[in-house]
């Protein structure tokens, strides 16, 4: 797919809404995830947005997030949150499973399941 961005290839706009909508429902339904659900705010409707935004720039469709917030300094947003392997690997059991639900391509699911788990990892900041 030379030239297809990652944000074309989920489905442009659409796509990646309903990836970012079915990670966040999953991580309210499964029992599993509560206590990363525990950090984020009990509406989780800009939670949604922000991900949205920056998964739309991340994967090459248009730069939400930096236009409206800037620099997503990932790693310096996420330090407030305790954050170690437990919650790294559930934060992955919903996108894994939304990925799983949500992208066809079984190439492009493997790398995108590759990519966000070296981004999960990168944002560990507590040791175990």
């Amino acid at each position: 797919m030379n030239g297809v961005t990652t944000y074309e290839q989920l489905g442009g706009e659409e796509g990646v809404r309903g990836l970012v909508d079915r990670f966040y429902d999953l991580m309210a339904e499964l029992p599993e995830t509560q206590a990363i659900l525990a950090l984020h705010p009990d509406d989780l409707t800009e939670s949604r947005n922000k991900f949205f935004k920056f998964l739309s720039g991340f994967f090459g469709g248009p730069s939400l997030y930096i236009e409206e917030y800037g620099h997503p300094m990932l790693r310096a947003r996420h330090l407030p949150f305790p954050i170690g392997e437990d919650e790294r690997d559930q934060w992955l059991l919903c996108m894994n499973r939304a990925i799983d639900e949500r992208v066809t391509d079984s190439l492009l699911a493997t790398q995108l399941k590759q990519n966000f788990f070296r981004t999960a990892d990168h944002m560990r900041n507590r040791s175990e």
